[in-house]
């Protein structure tokens, strides 16, 4: 017997929002490496924009509710993180490299641990959550290396972020059409013969 759609966890309710989060995200990533000169205001004001884009649809999840007493402090957090990173991208643009390349790293290591947390909440209801799984450990992948190595130049700087934008679009993308897919054969319902 098929699961309603109303079993599942309030953040994969709309599939939608997660395919928009990715498509957002693979533009980033697009125009971070189409645009590998654009100046470092710029890029701050682009990535202020991502993250406040991505914070809010993250506490969007949150607030439809869940069933089943799933915790939604690790989609809050990466929200709260998203919208505060985008602010302060907008509100200080003059900061400098090393504060924007820290203010990155930290941003992508939360997300990447909530979106581990999230996949790992939704092994038994979705399939493909391996997709989320993975886009979670290249962000904190991502973010540990920008930590650990700051000294990297601001052009590789751009490209790995553009790369990183790219795939975790991408799997963003793969886990919606898996929420979508659910969604749509949870409606199916066997026929009665009489």
């Amino acid at each position: 017997m098929a699961q309603s759609r109303s079993m599942l966890p309030a953040e994969t309710g709309h599939w939608w929002a997660l395919a928009l989060r990715g498509g957002v995200a693979i533009l980033f990533g697009l125009a971070a490496l189409l645009r590998p000169g654009i100046a470092l205001e710029a890029l701050i004001l682009l990535f202020g924009a991502y993250a406040l884009v991505d914070g809010v649809f993250s506490i969007v999840g949150v607030f439809q509710g869940t069933r089943r007493g799933t915790p939604r402090w690790a989609l809050l957090l990466e929200g709260i993180v998203g919208i505060l990173a985008g602010l302060i991208a907008f509100i200080l643009p003059g900061l400098t490299a090393f504060a924007l390349l820290y203010l990155i790293a930290a941003w992508a290591i939360i997300t990447g641990v909530s979106e581990i947390a999230m996949a790992i909440r939704l092994r038994q209801e979705i399939r493909g959550e391996w997709a989320l799984i993975l886009g979670g450990a290249i962000s904190v992948l991502f973010g540990l290396i920008l930590a650990v190595l700051p000294g990297v130049g601001i052009l590789s700087l751009v490209w790995l972020i553009g790369v990183y934008a790219i795939a975790f679009g991408v799997l963003l993308l793969v886990t919606a059409f898996q929420v979508r897919g659910r969604d749509e054969g949870a409606g199916e319902r066997p026929s009665r013969v009489t």
